[in-house]
């Protein structure tokens, strides 16, 4: 019998969004809202952006922007923080607000016919917050409390571990969620300066999707936000670019007691706008994503017997994010799972991938992505990101071609460019692994 021909699946593009279906207006305020009609379902997702986060605190006050993100909803002009979640559970609504290094996400849900209560309560509490004492005390402790579980946490020790490594005198180096130190001794006067300096529509991305027509949401939007004149005090930080250590470094933290050892391995990657980013994703699946973790997990978790889990990831996003693999492993067997990671890291750089490895992970890739966007979850956040990157109203329905377009050679260079086995950034938290003091 001849052998079955590998093909890639073929996707019907029309049915992604793309700019036939994405109706986009910008407010004279500057903030953008992008809509897409779906009245297959009954909901309404709204999901998006403001261009404030973490990069806009000093050093010395991480944590502010998450208290401030979060003490959003615990009060407004308007309503009280009960009110809030009153209207908010009386329609089986959800609406959400956190904030990360370059941004301030939210996100809310809500049956289509309760769209514009929806709409009226995010406008609300992003335009009119009052920050009321008591519950931001509250807000403080819970936020500590996460802090001192994370100070436990062997992964989130091992990450911070890394960070500081691979990313010196650079934001990136810095937890966003700050120290127990600077959160503690964050103001209310603080808070309320930090909204008043940094909290403006210029910018902010609004994506709505549902069983709503496009003219209605505009109206809606432009009558609770157009008038909204706030300003930036400042622009916005662009972050600058990251290279690899000139050597291997790494830092253990010594946590006792605990049964498992966490590693992150790596060094920083491409951001969202670099041309190398897409083949550096695909790359990294064949790498530490695919089947049981791609290489990684088979060199380290499946052969090796050392891992609990073992894979890798690239973050890129807004500036150079980390290309890492990350190993949960016996703490007797920390160095022989850096040894192998290592290795895999340098076949990985010195020879292209298989052309069986290149195509099944291009038709995983291709496969999925439909399926990414079935909910109006997911294509809300499509929009959101396609327009945070600027990558266009087309980009997922160019995307099956861009993705068949990438070769083996185009996955080494990015290899090439962002990993080195004797360049790398190693975390380590856990039981001793050597004398942790040195």
């Amino acid at each position: 019998m001849p052998e079955e021909t590998f093909a890639l699946p073929e996707t019907d593009v029309r049915s992604l969004p793309g700019s036939d279906d994405i109706f986009r207006e910008v407010l004279p305020n500057g903030m953008i809202v992008l809509v897409r009609e779906n009245f297959a379902n009954p909901s309404v997702l709204l999901q998006g952006t403001l261009e404030v986060g973490a990069l806009d605190t000093a050093s010395e006050k991480l944590g502010l922007a998450n208290l401030v993100a979060l003490g959003l909803m615990r009060g407004t002009a308007r309503r009280s923080f009960s009110e809030i979640f009153h209207a908010i559970e009386s329609i089986g609504a959800r609406l959400g607000i956190s904030a990360s290094v370059h941004a301030t996400q939210f996100r809310g849900k809500a049956l289509a016919e309760d769209m514009a209560l929806l709409v009226d309560l995010l406008a609300d509490v992003l335009r009119n917050p009052v920050f009321p004492q008591t519950e931001m005390e509250i807000l403080r402790m819970q936020h500590l409390t996460g802090l001192t579980l994370r100070d436990e946490d062997t992964g989130s020790r091992a990450q911070m571990a890394f960070d500081e490594l691979a990313y010196p005198d650079h934001p990136y180096g810095m937890p966003s969620d700050g120290y127990r130190e600077t959160v503690e001794s964050l103001s209310m006067a603080d808070i309320r300066e930090f909204y008043k300096r940094y909290y403006a529509p210029e910018g902010m991305i609004l994506a709505v999707v549902g069983a709503v027509h496009a003219r209605e949401v505009f109206d809606l939007v432009s009558h609770a936000f157009s008038d909204w004149d706030a300003k930036r005090e400042s622009a916005v930080i662009q972050v600058g670019p990251a290279s690899a250590p000139d050597h291997l470094l790494r830092s253990d933290v010594y946590l006792p007691g605990k049964s498992q050892s966490d590693l992150i391995i790596g060094a920083p990657g491409p951001a969202r706008s670099d041309s190398l980013f897409q083949p550096a994703v695909l790359g990294n699946n064949i790498l530490g994503r695919f089947g049981l973790f791609g290489r990684i997990g088979d060199a380290v978790r499946e052969e090796a017997g050392l891992a609990y889990y073992a894979y890798s990831t690239v973050s890129g996003g807004s500036g150079p994010g980390p290309w890492q693999v990350a190993a949960g492993v016996n703490p007797q067997g920390v160095n022989h799972a850096i040894e192998l990671i290592q290795r895999e890291i340098a076949r990985f750089i010195s020879e292209p991938v298989s052309e069986e490895e290149l195509l099944e992970n291009k038709a995983n890739f291709i496969g999925r992505m439909p399926l990414q966007l079935e909910s109006n979850e997911g294509v809300a956040g499509a929009m959101v990101h396609i327009e945070r990157h600027k990558l266009g109203l087309d980009y997922y329905r160019e995307y099956p071609a861009m993705i068949a377009g990438i070769t083996a050679a185009d996955i080494l260079a990015a290899a090439k460019k962002f990993l080195h086995p004797e360049r790398l950034a190693i975390g380590v938290a856990g039981e001793a692994i050597r004398d942790p003091g040195s």
